[in-house]
């Protein structure tokens, strides 16, 4: 099954999404720890600017805690929590700085009924059933020859490839938020907010890598089913 997930039809698309997700991993990496050995003039950490934009903007039941994970920072809307890696949460460089003001730039679409973030969410349950089982009905309707298992799967992948491009606005407002809090609120210096859209501008291709990749996988599925059809 691997050989012919990669060899088969439309196989240079999974090496095509490889590079791609590759390349993009490498430049959020290489610009996140690059920005995370500059200080931020002012000295402040993730957290007290994160917990700070919170104050200013009258959230008071939105938590900011530490997790053990590098790059994991996130927000959970369900448990009203922003999870920030240690290098965000108690870093005091302008990397820190940026990615716990994009995170809560999230909270912030939450409070105010961003749009595409209710849309995003609304999709979130269709894409978590796709993500787990699309390949699988793909695969298992072509060995078995259930035609409509396959495209079943085909539209629960096409699910995934949807939550993603509306991820993208998402990601791309937050961090818009993120540089106009910190530049309008003086947590950086005019000269440190080259470094911070840098760091978010790396970030943000992840996404778009991310996208281009689900669309990739979509064509593939779509190949696959096409040439038992």
């Amino acid at each position: 099954m691997g050989l012919f997930y990669l060899f088969g039809p439309g196989g240079y698309l999974i090496l095509i999404g490889i590079a791609i997700s590759m390349w993009a991993q490498a430049r959020v990496t290489g610009t996140f720890n690059k920005y995370l050995r500059v200080r931020n003039r002012r000295g402040l950490t993730g957290y007290e600017v994160a917990t700070e934009i919170l104050r200013r903007n009258g959230v008071t039941d939105v938590q900011v805690v530490q997790i053990n994970r590098k790059l994991g920072d996130h927000f959970d809307p369900r448990r009203k929590v922003v999870r920030l890696s240690p290098d965000v949460y108690q870093g005091r460089s302008i990397a820190s700085l940026a990615v716990a003001a994009h995170e809560i730039g999230h909270v912030l679409q939450h409070e105010e009924g961003y749009a595409p973030i209710r849309v995003r969410d609304a999709i979130v349950p269709v894409a978590q059933i796709g993500s787990n089982l699309s390949w699988i009905l793909v695969l298992a309707g072509l060995f078995l020859g259930l035609t409509g298992l396959a495209q079943i799967g085909v539209w629960l992948f096409a699910a995934v490839v949807l939550f993603q491009i509306v991820t993208l606005p998402v990601e791309f407002n937050a961090s818009s938020r993120a540089l106009a809090t910190l530049e309008g609120s003086y947590y950086l210096s005019e000269d440190e907010m080259p470094a911070a859209k840098k760091v978010l501008n790396a970030a943000a291709m992840t996404y778009v890598a991310a996208t281009l990749v689900a669309i990739l996988n979509l064509l593939r599925l779509m190949m696959l089913t096409n040439r038992r059809n």
